[in-house]
């Protein structure tokens, strides 16, 4: 059964830091690639980062690079997002996502499969 965990999130003032935390089972990182998502309430999800399967290949958003890094452990089967400098505008809830692909990962919602249940991320002085 495949599942995944969200965990990390919280409330941090402007210019801090987090570190989400997607901890997965019933299928290997080698085989899915996992993907950062971030909704707000009244809007559309849109994707943050993505790290592929077989060669950790990774993608970030364009209002996110320089600040987020995307890494994996695949002994814990977890993957990370780690947030610096975040802004206002970060704050939303924070979900990720898996699927079966040998490619090179995207960015778009519509091609995962497996959804985790959502860390909120606060970003307010």
């Amino acid at each position: 059964q495949v599942q995944l965990v969200e965990s990390g999130g919280g409330l941090v003032q402007p210019g801090g830091s987090l570190r989400l935390s997607c901890a997965t089972s019933g299928f290997r990182l080698d085989y899915y690639a996992i993907g950062w998502f971030r909704q707000i309430p009244g809007k559309e999800r849109e994707g943050v980062s993505c790290i592929s399967s077989k060669d950790g290949m990774i993608r970030y958003v364009d209002s996110v690079k320089g600040r987020f890094t995307i890494s994996r452990d695949k002994a814990k089967n977890t993957v990370y997002l780690q947030m610096n400098s975040l802004k206002p505008e970060d704050t939303a809830v924070y979900y990720c996502a898996a699927v079966s692909l040998g490619g090179p990962c995207d960015t778009i919602t519509t091609e995962y499969d497996y959804w985790g249940q959502g860390t909120q991320v606060t970003v307010s002085s």
